[in-house]
């Protein structure tokens, strides 16, 4: 380690220029990644600060021409350098440049204007004041004395943008009360708050339950005693993890620290800041894409100044600035939205514990489906485990029961509802109930399916569904598996072979066709595409403007209506036919979470679930609501197949213009593969991915699998290499994925 890579002033760079300093003798011993440094700069040398990001022997610029570091700056900007260090952690793990993770961490400075107060302040006493208005007033100064008559009625101080809007006072008038030294103006920076006006913050007390109260106490208690963990907080739909959540973050934050609740979605941004800003007021703030660039940037400074102690948001939120974080939140922790699709593609479950281990924070990773990968953590001991097994108050869970769609096509019903489910609709409509409709479209991607048995065509080497491609062939994304459509089911010889076509809108026009009276919301990628509509959505349901919301998978998490009594799920299986290892577990969770979104209140609830497949292992044990009878299923499955958290897997994907050199560089990189691997890694691959072709651009995929993590990411490294020493890879773009979440 003789040179540091260093990165200047963070805040007003571009990140994309990072610069080599010898690193002298009395240093070595000291320096890290991530650490604030001084060091002469330019041609002047004028003493500069910066980040280390890197360490390398080999020097970029001819030694002697290369300056030498001056020495570690003490303290420093503790944040910062926590996410410069996970920049460094995410390139080695995931798998990409430095400038990509820097800009994944760190908000690019971007010139935005600052929103800015500006008061009027008297600097005449009062009766001074009251004297110079008597004179404008005799001598007819009408602007003067509206200004004088508005400054004295506002005790002395009037904001200026009103001073124009509503009392029509011009800036000269203004200039000429400055330069007599009748008034100052005052300029404050007014930061944007993207919740002003929405909520209050209530008083209020919360009588937790024993199960709810030990959470909040074992926890606690092992944190005061410097024990930082990372806990899994496992909880049935409507069983108060919210509520141990802010007691946490109360105790946490009255030591001084900070907390950090990420959400998967945006459509929980609205409900749950309300739930906070109640609890916290102004010290809770929302980080998420739907804000405006300047209310990004003003809760960035904010957090970074230290004005508030919560921020809650989707992934990017774990990157706020703080610099004495005391707990990281994940809710729904097994949502796949945890998992970033773009380089680097780190999961934020595993950079949420790493940045705790930098910060000296703890973790809790709460769901009421926890993923299989933090379940097994759990049961062997890596996290800490708290369950709450009954709901609040006199809600109980809902009454689950499951309708066979193969009975409902024998019995003449091609309807999209059951008659069981439309028996139940009705009985709500007269009882003046709500309800929601949720269609399963995750896993649409080309599936073929069995009407009459119900079965899908697999692959039978990786025991995930075949996906249909443009020229009538079914592959696997995995191995590349190919056969022809077939005309009849495999299984059964039937006709009624095919994908499912089904979305939200038919849903909504089939409810309207069969209850006319029926107030219908739909709440789907088509219609939240404004930055309010999630809002607007959820709201105008909650106050009851609605009998009916119909949705896709963004209505079932998180949500509490009251008095949603029956809950629908169309085609409950349809992501069991995804081409992906992951199908059997997002189908339990979401219809778990489906079927938790009724009864919430004190009204019974009941959920409908509409399937091919009524046998399955993960439908049988989300209709009896029993995470353990899945688990047991999903560990063996993936236990059998090598599949994680048993084993880790590591997707390698490819892309190019030109197929032809795709083709030829895959199989090279292939080969180069099986020719450094080790023992207890298996490849699979090349293929196709499951997309042969996006935006113009090939796509080919290799997957490696083994128990041991380290000789995967061995090989990724030796990949890199590879890549920047063989001639031909500029033109091709390459991105590795541990544990991937989506077929690529």
């Amino acid at each position: 380690m003789e040179y540091a890579n260093v990165i200047v002033d963070i805040s007003h760079e571009k990140l994309d220029r990072v610069f080599q300093y010898r690193i002298p003798e009395h240093l070595k011993e000291h320096l890290k990644t991530g650490m604030q440094v001084q060091f002469p700069f330019g041609n002047g040398n004028r003493p500069m600060k910066g980040y280390v990001v890197g360490f390398t022997d080999t020097p970029d610029y001819p030694p002697e021409k290369i300056k030498e570091l001056d020495r570690i700056m003490e303290g420093g900007v503790r944040a910062e350098s926590q996410l410069i260090a996970m920049a460094a952690w995410m390139k080695e793990r995931y798998g990409s440049t430095m400038n990509q993770a820097l800009k994944t961490v760190l908000p690019v400075k971007q010139e935005i204007a600052e929103k800015k107060e500006v008061r009027l302040r008297l600097i005449v006493s009062k009766e001074q004041g009251e004297a110079l208005l008597k004179d404008a007033l005799h001598k007819n100064f009408r602007a003067k004395a509206r200004l004088l008559a508005a400054l004295l009625d506002h005790g002395g101080v009037l904001d200026k943008k009103e001073a124009a809007d509503r009392y029509k006072v011009t800036a000269p008038v203004i200039r000429k009360f400055e330069e007599d030294g009748i008034l100052v103006q005052e300029s404050r920076i007014q930061y944007r708050n993207p919740f002003e006006g929405h909520f209050e913050q209530k008083e209020r007390t919360v009588l937790l339950t024993e199960e709810q109260q030990a959470a909040v106490d074992g926890i606690f208690s092992e944190y005061e005693k410097g024990i930082r963990k990372t806990y899994l907080l496992q909880g049935v739909t409507g069983s108060g993890k919210t509520e141990v959540y802010m007691e946490l973050i109360a105790r946490i934050t009255e030591e001084g620290k900070q907390a950090i609740v990420l959400i998967p979605e945006i459509a929980l941004t609205f409900q749950t800041v309300r739930r906070f800003y109640e609890r916290f007021g102004d010290r809770v703030s929302v980080m998420h894409s739907r804000l405006s660039d300047g209310e990004r940037y003003d809760q960035f400074v904010r957090a970074r100044e230290g004005s508030i102690d919560v921020m809650i948001g989707p992934r990017s939120a774990l990157f706020t600035p703080f610099s004495q974080i005391g707990l990281i939140i994940i809710d729904e922790e097994h949502e796949g939205a945890y998992k970033s699709e773009t380089v680097p593609r780190y999961d934020a479950r595993e950079a949420a514990v790493y940045r705790a281990s930098l910060c000296g924070a703890s973790v809790i990773l709460g769901s009421a489906t926890p993923s299989v990968e933090t379940a097994f953590h759990a049961r062997n001991g890596q996290y800490g485990w708290y369950r709450l097994d009954r709901r609040i108050g006199r809600a109980v869970l809902p009454e689950v029961s499951v309708v066979d769609l193969r009975e409902e096509l024998k019995a003449g019903n091609r309807s999209i509802f059951s008659r069981r489910l439309y028996s139940a609709m009705d009985d709500r409509m007269k009882k003046g109930q709500q309800m929601m409709l949720f269609l399963n479209r995750r896993g649409l991607s080309g599936f073929v399916s069995c009407r009459s048995c119900g079965k899908a065509i697999r692959c039978p080497h990786c025991d995930v569904t075949l996906s249909l491609h443009g020229d009538g062939s079914l592959k696997c994304h995995y191995c590349g598996y190919q056969i022809r459509m077939p005309k009849a089911c495999p299984t059964c010889g039937s006709p009624y072979i095919s994908g499912f076509r089904a979305g939200t809108q038919q849903i909504e026009r089939e409810v309207k066709k069969y209850f006319p009276k029926a107030r219908v919301l739909r709440m789907d990628y088509d219609t939240t595409r404004t930055r309010e509509s999630y809002e607007k959505i959820l709201s105008a349901f909650g106050k009851g403007e609605a009998d009916v919301l119909v949705g896709t998978q963004m209505i079932v998490k998180g949500h509490d209506f009251p008095n949603v009594t029956l809950v629908g799920v169309l085609a409950a299986d349809i992501s069991l036919y995804a081409s992906d290892y992951r199908a059997a577990e997002r189908t339990f969770q979401l219809l778990t979470q489906a079927a938790g979104r009724a009864g919430r209140g004190e009204q019974a609830g009941e959920a409908v679930i509409q399937t091919y497949m009524p046998e399955h292992y993960s439908i049988q044990a989300a209709v009896k609501q029993d995470y353990e009878a899945f688990y047991r299923q999903e560990i063996a499955y993936r236990n059998l197949m090598g599949y994680p958290p048993v084993e880790t897997m590591m997707g390698i994907y490819l892309s190019a213009g030109d197929q032809e050199l795709l083709e030829e560089k895959t199989k090279a990189l292939g080969i180069f593969i099986r020719e450094m691997q080790q023992q207890e890694v298996l490849m699979i691959g090349p293929a196709d991915a499951a997309l042969t072709r996006l935006n113009d651009r090939y796509r080919k995929v290799i997957y490696l699998k083994s128990r041991q993590e380290e000789k995967l990411l061995l090989i990724k490294n030796k990949t890199e290499h590879y890549l920047e020493m063989d001639a031909g890879w500029e033109k091709i773009r390459v991105q590795f994925d541990m544990n991937p979440f989506q077929a690529y």
